[in-house]
């Protein structure tokens, strides 16, 4: 029951029945006798480990001599129950069970004062968990709130979709790659003009000059990203439609869909979705097949891959970028897969487990080569592939996976390579063993390196973390 919420009702459900069972005088087995369940049945549903059918709970009532809706209320019935709901909801986060500490049965035989301490220190616990996600917890909880949204629709923006092809047929888009003359043809079409140059203002990527119908983009070097996909990220602000973000979580939701936008150009649906169906009547997806088909990064590829991949063929999947430290920077899931997350929901900035394929590909020989694994999680067995992207800001790995069960269609299949992972507990893989940390214990002393980004607050601006000024002072300098 990994939804907070789901767990509140089941035990709430529960504590209701089991109220109503004491109060009728009723032991389990007399209950299940006249619900016509075994007693460990209805002791399951009283602990809130079992969700119960309709039928059920209908049975359930009657035995209890009550109705239906009296058992299905959402009110605890009585402060000690709704401590003992309380409890069991702490103890079953994932932030509880990172600590290593035993839980406590919340049973009649726990005195009511120590149950009151118990949940009080819980309380305090999560206080001090949320002051200390509460600097970027603005940007973290609209992070968590669009990764819902994308996850509800499968990563798949239909409109846009549809807005690209149309864009592509008005500027005779046949097949293959969209090339950089491709590329200027489509911001004639749309009225602007693309402008190379080497002063852009270091906190942009791009500078869109609207009452010129230009966009400056910088000139290429070695090791940025591809002009195309920054070019056309540009362009998606005007073809859709966007204005000035009113908060952060509009601004998230502008870069998400730009980015969209660019990868439906660069990577036409049109073209991909027969070429991935071809491979996947052959049992042979592969990322990089993508990625070289259409000349654009590993990166672009398997974000592209995770558009396609369960609207057009049903098949569930995962994907992360993280540094060779473990950090997630981007992920996107609708398969299942339990990601590593803070207090507020929020996944940028955990740490992943060093089993998963996503930290082992930094272990590899040759990590310019994909590397394949399949992982044992606590949510079950996933296949994933994985490749290292050397940048100026350091490695980091760009991994896509899927449950064991659908790994039928990927090449890599096949691999014999195998790890296992009972992260949250700590005992996986951040908690150091015992001898090593007996034979240190506190003769040692590591500095650590901050990712500021992701403690900082979010910049102030219109567009956060730009500077407006240098921006302003860039437009007047190439309007002259």
């Amino acid at each position: 029951m990994a939804n907070a919420a789901d767990d509140t009702d089941l035990l709430t459900i529960g504590r209701r029945l089991r109220h109503l069972r004491r109060t009728r005088g009723l032991t389990l087995d007399e209950a299940g006798t006249a619900a016509g369940l075994s007693a460990s049945a209805i002791s399951l549903i009283e602990n809130g480990k079992r969700e119960p059918k309709l039928s059920v709970l209908t049975a359930l009532a009657a035995a209890m001599g009550t109705d239906l809706a009296d058992l299905l209320a959402s009110k605890a019935p009585s402060r000690r129950a709704a401590m003992e709901i309380e409890l069991e909801r702490a103890q079953r986060a994932d932030s509880f069970k990172a600590l290593g500490i035993p839980a406590v049965r919340p049973g009649p035989r726990l005195p009511t004062e120590a149950l009151e301490a118990l949940v009080g220190m819980h309380r305090a616990i999560a206080a001090v968990q949320a002051e200390r996600a509460a600097t970027p917890e603005q940007a973290r909880r609209a992070n968590a709130g669009l990764r819902d949204r994308m996850r509800n629709q499968n990563n798949y923006f239909g409109e846009i979709e549809k807005t690209a092809d149309e864009l592509l047929t008005r500027t005779g888009y046949r097949s293959g790659p969209i090339t950089r003359t491709g590329v200027d043809k489509i911001a004639g079409h749309l009225g602007f003009e693309l402008v190379h140059t080497g002063d852009l203002p270091s906190s942009t990527r791009t500078v869109t000059d609207l009452a010129h119908r230009k966009v400056f983009l910088p000139t290429p070097q070695l090791g940025q990203h591809d002009s195309r996909t920054l070019a056309l990220q540009a362009l998606g602000h005007v073809v859709l439609g966007h204005r000035v973000p009113a908060d952060y979580g509009e601004f998230l939701t502008q870069r998400v869909e730009i980015n969209y936008f660019a990868a439906a150009l660069l990577i036409p649906q049109r073209t991909a979705v027969p070429m991935l169906a071809t491979a996947k009547a052959a049992k042979d997806i592969a990322i990089e097949d993508l990625r070289d088909a259409y000349a654009v990064s590993y990166e672009t590829a398997a974000h592209r891959f995770t558009n396609l991949a369960t609207e057009h063929f049903d098949l569930p999947v995962h994907f992360m970028r993280i540094s060779s430290s473990g950090l997630i920077y981007k992920a996107y899931e609708n398969d299942g897969v339990h990601f590593p997350t803070d207090p507020v929901g929020a996944i940028e900035g955990q740490r992943v487990c060093k089993y998963w394929t996503a930290r082992v590909v930094f272990d590899q020989r040759d990590v310019s080569a994909a590397y394949r694994q399949y992982t044992d999680t606590g949510s079950g067995t996933y296949w994933c592939t994985a490749v290292v992207d050397r940048t100026s800001a350091g490695d980091f790995s760009v991994s896509v996976g899927m449950p064991y069960a659908q790994a039928k269609w990927m090449r890599g299949r096949e691999t014999t390579e195998r790890s296992r992972s009972r992260c949250p507990d700590p005992s996986c893989c951040s908690r150091p063993p015992a001898d090593l940390a007996a034979r240190w214990g506190d003769q040692v002393w590591p500095s650590a390196r901050v990712h500021s980004h992701l403690l900082a607050a979010m910049p102030p601006g219109v567009f956060p973390g730009v500077d407006d000024t240098e921006v302003l002072n860039f437009l007047e300098r190439h309007t002259v």
